[in-house]
């Protein structure tokens, strides 16, 4: 039973970082390319990168709404039913 428990958190955790990856990975590539921008232009405003950072985040979570959804959807039937 306790392996069965520690599973569970396991794929829990795996899910968590495969949704949150797509996301995380595009802010980390739009904070990039605003700070190479900022660096070229010698623009050194903080706060410059911050909106374009929220909103790719936003645009890719809901264009993988879909997919998130599914995959909790999974997680959850295998939870219930193990």
């Amino acid at each position: 039973m306790e392996s069965h428990g520690l599973e569970l958190v396991r794929e829990a955790l795996l899910i968590t970082l495969t949704i949150s990856a797509p996301i995380l990975v595009a802010g980390i590539l739009v904070g990039l390319i605003i700070s190479i921008a900022q660096a070229v232009t010698q623009i050194q405003e903080q706060t410059l990168s911050f909106v374009p950072k929220i909103a790719a985040m936003i645009l890719v979570a809901v264009a993988l709404l879909g997919w998130i959804a599914a995959q909790l959807v999974d997680f959850a039937t295998v939870m219930f039913e193990g």
